[in-house]
């Protein structure tokens, strides 16, 4: 196992968007009973929306 290492929290920017009534419904849903927040899963989504455009 490797050394324990304070994790640094990325610096952020709040950016205000409009998702469709359908995207946050389906969100939801997705996330719920999870330990998971809307933000976090929409972050991971547009990572590997982005790595699969590097492809």
């Amino acid at each position: 196992m490797g050394k324990f290492r304070i994790p640094e929290t990325p610096p952020t920017i709040n950016k205000t968007i409009r998702f469709p009534s359908d995207i946050v419904d389906g969100v939801e849903k997705a996330i719920k009973g999870k330990e998971c927040t809307f933000s976090a899963f929409v972050i991971a989504a547009v990572r590997a929306a982005l790595e699969d455009l590097k492809k």
